[in-house]
């Protein structure tokens, strides 16, 4: 796989504060890369100075064969950036703000297939404040793609949207990679990652704690197989039994709501014995998850953080 970016021992300082510590990974042509951490992890502040919005204090960052410290104008063309929060023109209509936006690079993408490609072409000539959150989200992304990038940077893209809105933004994600961009994408959405993400890089603060493809990382739980279920008839010797095979917890407090965890899968399976012999209302097996690996690693839940 052909390497499009290489950051090497980056170190980000303010003053008595390290907001990035000796991180270092590569990203290749044609992937979605996850940077996944909770607020002030330190994933937002790594891309910026990727992007070249931030100066590092250390480190080495190596984009298209181009080192970011010499070769900065040559990256920005051929980068896209969404950041966490933007701005645009009050009184110019989305296809104007595009147009404009085209005329900064040598090369540019036609607006109305933009917005074609992310559902906005009957909005092409609104006013961006009359677009709701879902379609401003949109907007933002699809103007990170005026220059025809190789790189598209997206920070926390979905943050604040309602669950279909999220949705909507991952089909759009999903065609940006289906065009053979590569995406490097910060989030603090658990099944956001786990879906988008073929690599990911958990940070914890200021460093990186665990980098992989996202089913290895999945794989690195503890306990990596779970059934869920719903059972009044679970009498404590039945509890006793599940609890030498696993970890058996009750979901969210609520009264006959269990989780059952085991190591392996011969464990699983007995666990499924005893389950379905006291006749559950509801059941579903399934693996651990990129939160349980998170809370792993972490010792606690990014919605705690």
């Amino acid at each position: 796989m052909e390497k499009v970016i290489e950051v090497k021992n980056l170190v980000k300082k303010y003053e008595n504060i390290t907001a990035v510590s000796d991180v270092s990974f590569d990203i290749y042509r044609g992937e979605i890369f996850g940077l996944l951490g909770e607020n002030g992890a330190g994933k937002t502040t790594t891309l910026e100075i990727m992007e070249g919005l931030r100066k590092a204090t250390s480190g080495k960052i190596t984009i298209l064969n181009h080192n970011i410290k010499n070769g900065l104008n040559e990256i920005k063309e051929r980068i896209g950036v969404q950041l966490q929060s933007s701005a645009y023109f009050s009184f110019l209509t989305l296809q104007e703000i595009l147009e404009i936006f085209g005329s900064f690079y040598a090369k540019s993408l036609n607006p109305d297939e933009l917005l074609q490609m992310v559902g906005l072409q009957e909005k092409a000539n609104f006013f961006v404040n009359k677009l709701s959150g879902g379609q401003k989200q949109r907007f933002s992304i699809v103007a990170s793609l005026i220059n025809d990038p190789d790189i598209v940077f997206l920070d926390e893209p979905t943050t604040g949207l309602d669950p279909l809105a999220r949705r909507s933004l991952w089909d759009v994600i999903t065609k940006i990679k289906g065009k053979g961009k590569t995406v490097i994408l910060t989030s603090h959405y658990m099944e956001e990652a786990e879906v988008l993400c073929d690599r990911i890089a958990i940070m914890d603060r200021g460093k990186v704690i665990a980098l992989d493809k996202t089913h290895k990382l999945i794989e690195r739980s503890s306990n990596p197989y779970r059934i869920s279920f719903v059972s009044p008839g679970l009498e404590d010797k039945d509890k006793i039994s599940l609890e030498k095979l696993g970890i058996l917890e009750k979901l969210a407090d609520k009264e006959y709501y269990y989780v059952f965890k085991s190591k392996t899968a011969d464990h699983l399976n007995k666990a499924l014995g005893i389950i379905h012999g006291k006749s559950p209302e509801s059941l579903m097996v399934g693996r651990a998850t990129l939160e349980d690996v998170f809370i792993e690693l972490t010792g606690r839940k990014i919605e705690e953080i």
